[in-house]
């Protein structure tokens, strides 16, 4: 957990799999699912994921759960006003009374890593998101662990219950403990075991 916080030099992103977005900065997400479509969308997300965990999670929190020392990028706008703030941010970081709070990471990371950071923040899900279907995932998760249940009937009911988690940016997806374990149930024992760790990693972050 402590090697999660990131290093204090900025840590490379490799974004080869994301679409080129040009030299100029943009105001606007241009990984939104509903812009480049759901898998350029996803392979953001797991991008933003290693990048903000390596660069940014240090100050503002591992998941994007700020411990109150710095913002809760989880509450900023999915639109293109959070947008706006997120990238100016980025770019020349942030300096209050002659002290540098943070530092800049648009000529050390590029737009497309930045996009990506971004595109994983606004997926966090909000605050207490999981709480109705833990008992639920607690179970689901220790039938994949003990190599039980139909792999195809708990995929259906975890992506059934991923499409109920909020985000708190309010973008319409979340990427929750739910989507991932769903994603990876595959009919073999290693995708069940991937799927129980998932739910082992996400259930133990509501706590």
């Amino acid at each position: 957990m402590a090697f999660g916080h990131g290093d204090v030099a900025p840590q490379p992103v490799n974004t080869e799999a994301l679409p080129d977005v040009g030299e100029e900065w943009l105001i606007e997400n241009p990984y939104r699912a509903e812009t480049a479509g759901d898998e350029v969308w996803w392979t953001a997300v797991t991008i933003g994921d290693s990048a903000y965990n390596q660069n940014c999670a240090r100050c503002h929190g591992l998941g994007v759960v700020s411990g109150g020392l710095a913002p809760d990028l989880r509450y900023l706008e999915a639109a293109e006003y959070g947008d706006e703030w997120y990238v100016e941010r980025f770019i020349h970081g942030y300096t209050q009374d002659g002290t540098t709070k943070m530092p800049g990471f648009g000529d050390v990371l590029g737009q497309k890593a930045a996009w990506a950071i971004r595109t994983y923040i606004e997926t966090r899900p909000e605050d207490g998101a999981l709480d109705a279907h833990a008992t639920r995932l607690g179970a689901i998760r220790n039938d994949l662990a003990a190599g039980g249940g139909d792999q195809t009937k708990l995929k259906e009911e975890l992506t059934a219950i991923a499409l109920e988690v909020k985000t708190a940016s309010g973008a319409p997806v979340a990427d929750s403990a739910a989507k991932r374990a769903a994603l990876v149930l595959d009919g073999t024992p290693v995708g069940a075991k991937h799927a129980a760790d998932a739910l082992t990693i996400g259930l133990s972050a509501t706590h």
